[in-house]
């Protein structure tokens, strides 16, 4: 009988080991939807890929769009950019200046504005870039913890849509300005030379480079560029003066060798100086 007794206190005791394990993989933890995109946010700056795990979905078909339409599948693909960037920049400081979060059960979703700030190489190499990003997503509550399991980044800046994007010709007439002629090109570490047609296609001198221009969105002139010379491309956004002799803004790569999934804020920022006269435009005939 006494053996019994101990027998059926023991099988309490297990029970409510079971049962408190059991609620401790279901209770709900301090993590707010915000509290853990604020986790997310400052585990980038602090390069801490353990932390930015910890908050993702390991789900397989996880989707995550990332600045020029770069877009990862599955956790193992955004861990390896992610790692790609902590590798390539010296220091990472990413603030957010906006985020909203609406909530509805256990699912949530966000947006997000926040400036990107790298630093990248070293001493008078180095290489700094602040850029502006616009961040939507969805979270999911599981056992009571807050996971990612949708993330879209963007530039700010809208991005022109190909269909609605008139030839150059056309863009250069309507905005009054005829891009012909002799550039000096100023990055950070480096200065050289373009020579472009009017319509704003043309070479320039550093690693036998072409610029195409792809159109203009009010004073905002869009384009690509390639390097045949260390087989990069990518694409650039700059912000032309009203009267034409200069313009000021970023590229940034799409491809470098054969590495197309390009870690976000991979570039840098460039002011174009005009150094032959402004083309004179020909008057419409009355």
């Amino acid at each position: 009988m006494k053996s019994r007794v101990i027998w059926l206190n023991a099988l309490a005791v297990l029970m409510l080991v079971f049962a408190v394990s059991w609620l401790a993989g279901q209770v709900k933890t301090g993590d707010t939807p915000k509290s853990v995109l604020q986790a997310v946010i400052r585990a980038n700056s602090e390069k801490d890929l353990g932390t930015l795990a910890k908050h993702m979905a390991k789900d397989p078909d996880l989707v995550v769009y990332s600045v020029g339409g770069r877009k990862y599948v599955g956790w193992n693909e955004v861990a390896q950019a992610m790692q790609e960037e902590f590798d390539a920049a010296t220091r990472i400081d990413v603030t957010i200046t906006d985020i909203q979060v609406w909530q509805h059960g256990d699912v949530a979703w966000f947006t997000m504005e926040l400036n990107y700030n790298r630093l990248e190489g070293s001493g008078e190499g180095q290489k700094p870039m602040v850029l502006p990003l616009r961040d939507t997503g969805v979270l999911e509550r599981r056992h009571g913890r807050w996971l990612l399991v949708s993330w879209h980044e963007s530039l700010q800046a809208p991005a022109l849509q190909a269909e609605t994007v008139p030839s150059s010709t056309a863009l250069s007439v309507a905005n009054g300005i005829d891009l012909n002629g002799e550039w000096e090109v100023q990055e950070e570490d480096r200065t050289y030379r373009a020579h472009l047609d009017g319509r704003g296609n043309g070479t320039y001198t550093w690693q036998g480079g072409r610029i195409t221009t792809a159109g203009f969105a009010g004073d905002r002139w869009i384009g690509t560029w390639q390097q045949p010379g260390n087989d990069r491309e990518g694409k650039f956004e700059i912000v032309l003066s009203q009267n034409g002799t200069d313009a000021s803004g970023r590229w940034w790569y799409t491809r470098v060798g054969t590495r197309t999934k390009i870690p976000p804020g991979f570039g840098g920022s460039y002011h174009w100086k005009r150094l032959s006269p402004v083309p004179v435009q020909r008057q419409a005939a009355k």
